[in-house]
């Protein structure tokens, strides 16, 4: 029996109508435009309501230091008199004539180093406190009579000790954030949960491996709690110690800025140290949020 080839018509060959294509491409483009509404409206409501307030207050700002008698020099003002460390902060003259730059980072070091070693000795300390009874017994009440001293008063003590500035403002930078990471970090060993214990001494885990394993994960939501109270207070210890210690830094860069009577450059000055100080914060709160999966506070 011949089998007749059966022959493509026309119609099967036939590309499908534009008009099918268009509705294809539709939906897709709609998504995509919708997506991109609710990112640009996201990102509107992070950035117009404070853009808006700053204006405000600088048109305010303005208003107000434009007036006869006025003690303090309007925003148009503090631009004129700080614009050369605004476009050039990186000049270095020698000695303490520097840029806002070298000011910033001298300033900075200080903070990474007396904040990392009150972050390791915090850990450690908050941990024994919360882990021993004894401990929490015996160096609980010193600490709490401690943390009540101001930054500031520690100064002296440390000047006499070290016989140099810089490293009497890194101590008083230790001595600042210690606490706030002791404390948290004691708060959130007593709050692991029994169960967590309990399976750890089914385990027969021994002290490093509780300690890795079931200790910093469960406690880390108030460790890194300590961390960012502490590196809040770190930057401002620092600012003030500086002030009194001399040599290159953000804080000596004001208080010499205001023996030369140029408030416009401490005006210049206080908008890096809260900009520095907001992103030192969410630095801290970004690793935290990576660490603990989002359960750490912001």
């Amino acid at each position: 029996m011949n089998m007749m080839p059966i022959r493509e018509t026309k119609a099967s060959k036939a590309p499908p109508p534009a008009s099918a294509t268009i509705l294809a491409l539709e939906p897709k483009r709609a998504a995509l435009l919708s997506r991109l509404k609710m990112h640009v409206g996201a990102v509107a409501m992070q950035v117009v309501p404070p853009a808006v307030v700053i204006a405000i207050l600088f048109v305010v700002w303005e208003v107000l230091c434009r007036k006869a008698g006025a003690t303090l020099p309007p925003p148009s003002k503090v631009i004129k008199d700080t614009w050369e460390l605004i476009v050039d902060p990186f000049f270095d003259r020698g000695g303490i004539d520097k840029g806002l730059f070298w000011h910033l980072s001298a300033s900075l070091q200080r903070v990474a180093l007396g904040y990392a070693l009150a972050s390791v000795a915090g850990v450690a300390l908050g941990t024994l406190v919360g882990q021993s009874t004894w401990a929490m017994r015996g160096l609980d009440p010193i600490f709490q009579v401690l943390r009540t001293v101001p930054p500031l008063a520690w100064l002296p003590l440390s000047l006499a000790a070290f016989r140099d500035g810089p490293p009497a403002a890194i101590f008083v930078i230790f001595i600042t954030a210690i606490w706030p990471i002791i404390i948290n970090t004691a708060v959130g060993i007593r709050n692991i949960p029994q169960d967590y214990r309990n399976v750890a001494a089914v385990l027969r885990l021994n002290h490093a491996e509780f300690f890795l394993k079931v200790m910093v994960p469960a406690a880390a939501p108030y460790i890194f709690t300590g961390l960012r109270i502490g590196i809040g207070l770190s930057w401002l210890a620092i600012v003030a110690a500086e002030m009194l210690t001399g040599g290159v830094g953000i804080g000596f860069f004001i208080w010499d800025a205001w023996n030369s009577s140029h408030i416009s450059e401490i005006i210049l000055a206080l908008f890096y140290v809260g900009l520095i100080g907001f992103f030192l914060d969410r630095m801290v709160a970004a690793i935290a949020t990576f660490v603990t999966h989002g359960t750490a506070a912001n």
